[in-house]
């Protein structure tokens, strides 16, 4: 992120000539003009003029931003590769319970041999004791038991980002889950109840933190500049899982750093530092950051339609559950987040017990995928910044296009995995393409929140992120109860296939419904009666610009 990303598609026309531009001009109703609007602080005062730099105060809000999701994830992400190392290697269809070979395991053409390990068959693999004895019903109910916290605050934290502001909700929920990461290795120590409930809880302050940021993006983001700022703000959670699985990964093999207890303690305390940084450098909007420049502060203010208003508006219950872009919205993410949670929750064990990558290998190989995803989101988010800026493609056509990478994408490559087999090269470029193309939706439904209604970007970011949550909720529990005792190609063919189908029907229904218009019930009900009104001022100033004796008389 660096001083060109505000060149192409970052400048509007407004910027060329912010003072004699159409939408700076006020016309009183005796028809007198009024003075241009001057940027004010929170209090009224005309705001002194901060020098224009190269640094923009969005830049430090980016970078903040990413940094807290990737951290979130990573707090998020590492249970995954930590229960690896927790409940250790246990044997599947090797031996009976005499110790003798079974004959359900002679069916080796439906597992894959550890040849990696100088073992020729599954039933030579020696287990490796876990500190825990939990089967693969209880690792799905922990690793799910997050996204039951996770449902029940999405909604409420972009209500409460939408009236305490972005910047308390969103710093809150990175900071208490810290608190609660710490925690956790004495939590599973004491009891699996304990720690079933942490992750709960986890999930719950989790919850509020994608609304709180979504509502901040549509605050400080002019719709033309949304491609390349969600791009950079959701790239975090790519990033915090490729960050996460190979450095939780080294310390769950490594004695000498405390095993994988330490894993919790890092993104922990690293989350602990950022609060600080987070609640001295960022604000909830621009006009109160004391430190924006004129310039920046007058760019984002010229698109006032199309940003967040400071006015908190009444939520239009009945209008967004009768809009047909909302649900096509909903159902989108739900397809997203089905098949991301299935990949993130449940790659490093098809990893381990599939293809026979070791604890030091699991980490990182489990993160190849996701760090083609990062990569992948920022070429895919120049690209269509790019065509934007040079109107080479509208708005929606991104949308669309993005959400068929993304979905269609993905569907594809899990449907080559059920023929890779035991071929371990060709199962991970296949993963690194499937999961990779997913980060085309950055540019996809991740912006409709804000260009749907602006004014409600959280809360409706909060109704997708309650629903995908129940993605997260089913996707471990799914897997679980069908490779259960049951580690084998066709097992885990059944679950990349039940993937498949739900990526196809809901990115055909997003690309069928969505629209990338500002909704009718973005605006509080008594503006839109004075719409007509405020109309009839604009094109009175249009008039003026060109000729002061065109004022309608009224």
């Amino acid at each position: 992120m660096s001083p060109s990303m505000d060149s192409a598609g970052a400048q509007s026309p407004q910027d060329s000539a912010p003072d004699t531009h159409s939408k700076s001009l006020l016309i009183n109703f005796d028809g007198t003009i009024a003075e241009p609007r001057q940027p004010r602080k929170a209090d009224g005062t005309v705001r002194e003029r901060v020098a224009d730099s190269c640094w923009q105060v969005r830049y430090t809000f980016a970078l903040l931003a990413l940094s807290g999701i990737a951290l979130m994830y990573a707090m998020r992400v590492v249970l995954s590769i930590a229960i690896v190392a927790m409940v250790g290697t246990r044997a599947h269809h090797g031996h009976g319970e005499d110790g003798n070979f079974t004959e359900e395991a002679e069916d080796l053409s439906n597992t894959c041999p550890d040849t990696r390990h100088g073992i020729n068959s599954t039933s030579g693999k020696t287990a490796v004791e876990g500190e825990f004895d939990w089967d693969e019903t209880i690792q799905g109910l922990i690793l799910g038991s997050f996204f039951w916290g996770y449902a029940f605050t999405n909604i409420p934290g972009g209500r409460a980002a939408e009236y305490l502001g972005g910047k308390l909700v969103f710093g809150g929920g990175i900071v208490l889950s810290a608190g609660l990461t710490l925690i956790t290795p004495i939590s599973a120590r004491t009891s699996t109840e304990l720690l079933i409930a942490v992750r709960f809880f986890l999930g719950t302050v989790q919850g509020v933190v994608f609304p709180a940021i979504n509502s901040m993006i549509a605050t400080w983001v002019p719709p033309l500049e949304r491609s390349r700022y969600n791009t950079i703000v959701y790239s975090g959670f790519p990033l915090g899982t490729v960050l996460c699985l190979p450095i939780g990964g080294w310390l769950c093999s490594s004695d000498s750093l405390g095993g994988w207890s330490s894993a919790f303690y890092l993104f922990g305390t690293l989350s602990v530092v950022w609060g600080l940084a987070w609640f001295l450098l960022v604000h909830n909007r621009p006009e109160i950051h004391p430190r924006i420049s004129t310039k920046e502060l007058m760019h984002i203010q010229s698109f006032e339609k199309d940003i967040k208003s400071a006015e908190v508006v009444p939520l239009p219950k009945k209008e967004i559950v009768l809009s047909l872009p909302f649900w096509a919205l909903v159902v989108g993410a739900l397809g997203y987040d089905f098949g991301f949670y299935t990949l993130l929750t449940e790659l490093p064990t098809y990893l381990k017990n599939i293809q026979h990558f070791d604890m030091s290998e699991n980490g990182l190989m489990s993160a190849m995928p996701f760090l083609v995803m990062w990569l992948w989101g920022y070429v895919w988010g120049s690209l269509m910044d790019r065509l934007t800026a040079a109107n080479k493609i509208s708005l929606i056509a991104i949308r669309r296009l993005s959400m068929a990478l993304a979905l269609y994408g993905p569907m594809f490559g899990l449907m080559l995995m059920c023929f890779v087999n035991c071929n371990t090269t060709l199962a991970m470029m296949v993963l690194c393409v499937a999961v990779g193309l997913s980060g085309s939706a950055n540019c996809g439904f991740l912006c409709s929140h804000q260009e749907l209604a602006p004014n409600f970007a959280g809360t409706l970011l909060g109704i997708t992120n309650t629903v995908g949550s129940a993605a997260g909720v089913l996707a471990p529990v799914i897997t679980g109860s069908i490779t259960e005792g049951n580690q084998t190609l066709s097992a885990w063919r059944t679950v990349f296939l039940i993937t498949v189908g739900v990526y196809f029907l809901t990115c055909t229904v997003y690309i069928a419904f969505i629209t990338d218009q500002v909704q009718p019930w973005n605006e509080p009900k008594t503006k839109k009666q004075g719409e007509h009104r405020n109309g009839d001022l604009d094109t009175a100033a249009a008039l003026l610009v060109n000729d002061p004796k065109a004022l309608p008389v009224c």
